[in-house]
């Protein structure tokens, strides 16, 4: 059973088409480094696989369940352009509450573990209004990655990190992928992005302009597929 299958879809905004006909698989345990140019339609399409938002036509599953299907929600991670983390709260009760809302035997020690991987331990009890921003993005990444999901959907998630949170959003990437969980990872990056993806999709004005293995060749020269693909 495919990770995330998308089946011709359409995303009208009034009459504007923002995607055409996108159809692609992602398989479980693959990298997919999802490239355009802005505009291009990336967050509309991670929108809709996150089931934030409904495509006007086509059809798109997770794990053989409709992308709106409640049941997903523990199954997927979400990092994406707004911190959405609870700025009256600890970091320690923002991610508690997150653990319970995901269903987590252990709340508590969740929480606690992950403050730990992200470096915020010693500052876990304070209120996250009092952090900085560098902060605050670890604290969105734990929360991404908090209850270990299936599918991990990251939209443009190095875009104005400081260089620590940059690290730990790496190192848990990188044990994401060797746990082969499911990443889509939308990004300007090229150079990182390639490095770490197995699979390569292009998005071209809403429309799909390549999807295959991410070669050598493209972890070489990160501008290969735009050259051959995308506007010339």
């Amino acid at each position: 059973m495919s990770a995330v299958t998308v089946e011709r879809v359409w995303k009208f905004y009034g009459d504007y088409p923002a995607l055409r006909e996108i159809e692609f698989r992602v398989e479980p345990g693959c990298v997919l480094a999802l490239l355009g140019r802005n505009g291009a339609g990336k967050t509309t399409l991670l929108r809709i696989l996150a089931g934030l938002a409904r495509a006007t036509r086509g059809k798109v599953t997770l794990f053989g369940r409709d992308s709106r299907d409640p049941s997903n929600r523990a199954r997927i991670g979400v990092l994406g352009h707004g911190i959405a983390v609870y700025d009256e709260l600890s970091a320690f009760e923002n991610l508690q509450l997150f653990a319970r809302l995901y269903g987590l035997e252990a709340p508590a020690r969740s929480a606690r573990e992950w403050l730990d991987r992200t470096g915020l331990d010693r500052t876990g009890d304070a209120r996250v209004r009092e952090f900085s921003r560098g902060m605050r993005q670890r604290l969105a990444i734990a929360r991404a990655f908090l209850h270990n999901p299936a599918l991990l959907l990251l939209d443009e998630p190095f875009t104005a990190l400081d260089d620590r949170a940059i690290a730990v959003l790496q190192d848990v990437i990188r044990r994401a992928k060797a746990e082969r969980r499911t990443l889509i990872l939308s990004t300007h990056q090229l150079r990182e992005a390639l490095e770490l993806a197995t699979h390569v999709a292009l998005i071209n004005r809403g429309r799909l302009a390549y999807f295959g293995e991410r070669t050598a060749e493209m972890a070489e020269d990160p501008g290969w597929v735009y050259r051959n693909y995308g506007d010339a």
